[in-house]
């Protein structure tokens, strides 16, 4: 697919719940999930709600999470970081990460990966049982 300028409703994408061993999430693809003609950038929009989360993991493609509302904990290799609306996260390649909701209102943000596709990225799951699964976050 050869890339172009492409706008898409973010209503437009298929959404995709969890409730599993990678975390209790959902979310939309709305730039890079294989529909879209697309180069060098993917991304998208997750809701989690109050005590949902999204299991650790890592990828090779690195990522950034800007998260537009709520209140959450990010671990970064680790270490945990407290978030809300506004902040934003450079995820390196590689770095085990991971996050939840700790607020009381639901944490919305938009995730971008350095890559054309979500379907390129080969995630590795930190948690048992979740290792065969893959992910767009």
């Amino acid at each position: 697919m050869t890339a172009e300028p492409t706008i898409r409703h973010l209503h437009d994408a298929p959404e995709e719940v969890w409730d599993d061993d990678r975390g209790s999430i959902s979310f939309r693809t709305a730039i890079g999930d294989g529909t879209t003609p697309t180069a060098d950038l993917c991304s998208g929009v997750a809701l989690i709600d109050p005590g949902g989360w999204l299991a650790p993991h890592r990828h090779q493609a690195p990522e950034v999470y800007q998260v537009l509302t709520g209140l959450a904990v990010v671990t970064l290799d680790g270490e945990e970081h407290e978030v809300r609306g506004g902040a934003a996260v450079f995820i390196p390649s590689n770095c085990e990460h991971g996050i939840r909701n700790t607020g009381d209102t639901p944490l919305e943000l938009v995730y971008v990966y350095a890559t054309d596709s979500v379907l390129d990225v080969e995630y590795s799951w930190s948690s048992p049982g979740s290792s065969d699964i893959d992910s767009p976050l």
